[in-house]
């Protein structure tokens, strides 16, 4: 009988410090924190697969598109060490299921992260930190970086561990049952439907043109909107989409984006 696999503290505690420290050091326009996230879960991923095809695939499946708040976020690496533990011990985890999952929790956690600690606590402690400096107190920003930093470690540290019980039991239970391929079908459609928010609400396309007819001059894009509200704005995911299916390099895409902008700017098609 194979031995189990099992992630010790030493390996989690790695993993959590590099995601506290080295999420957001390599921000890229194409995955955003995706390196960071990867790096995040070498310690685990080094433990579970000896096999060198098993540790490459397992780096590819973490450096897909990824981006939330660092401190309530880190629920998200600590569910997938939970995941990974599984797989590794032969359990039947694919790839979609642990990215459906990533891509579902990122924007609902980064909601809450910027939130309360973006909005509130930063706000809260920045004015603790203020005042003692305007008073003339020089620990004013040693008591705002004290504050912040006890505040962001004692999160992250409670989320990421928080993550990996709970998706380790949660794991341990679907298991058990037969409702896995639910519960995948389920996190994709929900993942596309966090993405799918995430695009209408970070893509706005406007088109200032007009046209006259008879003695009625008429905007295009009221028409549009009477249509579908951000109607350009899809299409022109649409094309992008197809792009990237058909091989384009990412690269290569924000080349033909910015392109596009700067030509149809300079002919005042779109605004």
């Amino acid at each position: 009988m194979t031995e189990r696999k099992t992630l010790d503290k030493v390996t989690l505690r790695k993993s959590f410090l590099c995601w506290l420290f080295f999420l957001q050091t390599n921000y890229n326009f194409e995955r955003l924190q995706s390196l960071g996230i990867c790096h995040s879960m070498i310690p685990v991923l080094t433990r579970l697969y000896q096999k060198k095809e098993d540790l490459v695939a397992a780096l590819k499946r973490h450096l897909t598109f990824f981006n939330t708040e660092p401190t309530w976020g880190s629920m998200i690496p600590g569910l997938c060490a939970a995941l990974e533990e599984e797989r590794a011990n032969d359990q039947p985890i694919s790839d979609e299921m642990i990215n459906s999952l990533k891509t579902a929790l990122m924007g609902p956690l980064a909601g809450i992260g910027d939130t309360i600690t973006q909005g509130l606590m930063k706000t809260v402690f920045l004015a603790i930190g203020i005042d003692l400096a305007i008073k003339g107190n020089a620990m004013g920003p040693v008591i705002f970086f004290l504050l912040m930093s006890g505040y962001a470690i004692g999160v992250s540290w409670f989320m990421f561990y928080t993550g990996y019980r709970l998706g380790k039991n949660a794991i341990q239970q679907m298991l058990q049952s037969n409702i896995l391929d639910r519960v995948t079908s389920a996190l994709s459609v929900l993942g596309l439907m966090v993405t799918g928010a995430l695009a209408a609400g970070r893509v706005s396309l406007q088109t200032p043109v007009k046209f006259t007819i008879g003695k009625t001059a008429v905007a295009l894009q009221p028409i549009l909107n009477q249509i579908m509200p951000g109607l350009l704005g899809l299409a022109f995911l649409l094309i992008v989409w197809q792009w990237l299916r058909k091989g384009v390099s990412p690269v290569r895409v924000i080349g033909y984006i910015f392109a596009i902008g700067f030509a149809c700017s300079l002919l005042k098609i779109l605004a």
